[in-house]
């Protein structure tokens, strides 16, 4: 066991205290908060897209109007899937904080 230090603790004096020393992460600054994070919002646009397309392709493929197998059909599906998720809730997170809908702000979408 560790030993024990018997070290008296003081209240620094409200003179002496550092100003300067703020975590940041704790203050608002509603600058940022209005910040549009315009990257954010293509990839989660172009994932949108993407796995719209690949759903499609995996549509089209199964019902016979295009040439495939069906381990294609799966893989697009599988893919389709994992791109359109995101970029759905994404973009319905982002077109929310557009519209001004309560809860939402463009801080709420994370960067990437």
């Amino acid at each position: 066991m560790a030993a024990r230090r018997n070290i008296p603790y003081s209240v620094i004096p409200t003179e002496d205290r550092d100003e300067d020393n703020v975590d940041r992460r704790f203050t608002y600054t509603p600058k940022s908060l209005r910040r549009v994070p315009w990257k954010s919002i293509a990839l989660a646009l172009f994932l949108l897209v993407l796995g719209s397309a690949l759903l499609f392709l995996s549509y089209f493929i199964s019902t016979g109007h295009m040439e495939g197998d069906s381990s294609q059909v799966y893989g697009l599906l599988f893919l389709g899937i994992l791109a359109f998720l995101p970029g759905f809730y994404e973009t319905r997170v982002a077109y929310y904080s557009w519209r001004g809908a309560p809860g939402y702000t463009f801080a709420s979408i994370p960067d990437y």
